[in-house]
């Protein structure tokens, strides 16, 4: 199974560029190319993705990944719910980088206090 991040990354990507390789995806991506492969199947197989072979001077078999209806809407769907962590994180480590800071002052007035 691939997380929901590197799902709403792949649809992301595929949606800027459709004639991205798989080689550029997985580059872009910083995975294997299998990974990449196992990845852009399962959504195909969701049907969020769709392959089209077409001729390109440079790859005959090159494909052009369109993302379906279906896979705007999961993009959209993924986006909010990685917003929403990614901010719940945020908050969470800007309470402990408070947390340091008193704990530094602390420290600080505790040692200029001494003699």
């Amino acid at each position: 199974m691939i997380s929901d991040e590197l799902q709403y990354q792949v649809l992301r990507l595929l949606e800027n560029d459709p004639e991205m390789s798989q080689r550029q995806l997985a580059r872009t991506l910083g995975l294997s190319v299998g990974k990449t492969n196992y990845a852009l199947k399962a959504l195909l197989e969701r049907g969020w993705v769709k392959a089209q072979n077409f001729r390109r001077a440079d790859n005959r078999s090159a494909y052009l990944y369109k993302l379906t209806p279906g896979g705007l809407q999961e993009k959209s769907r993924l986006a909010y719910h990685l917003l929403k962590r990614k901010r719940a994180e945020h908050e969470a480590l800007m309470a402990e980088i408070e947390e340091l800071r008193s704990e530094v002052r602390g420290m600080q007035e505790t040692h200029s206090d001494a003699p």
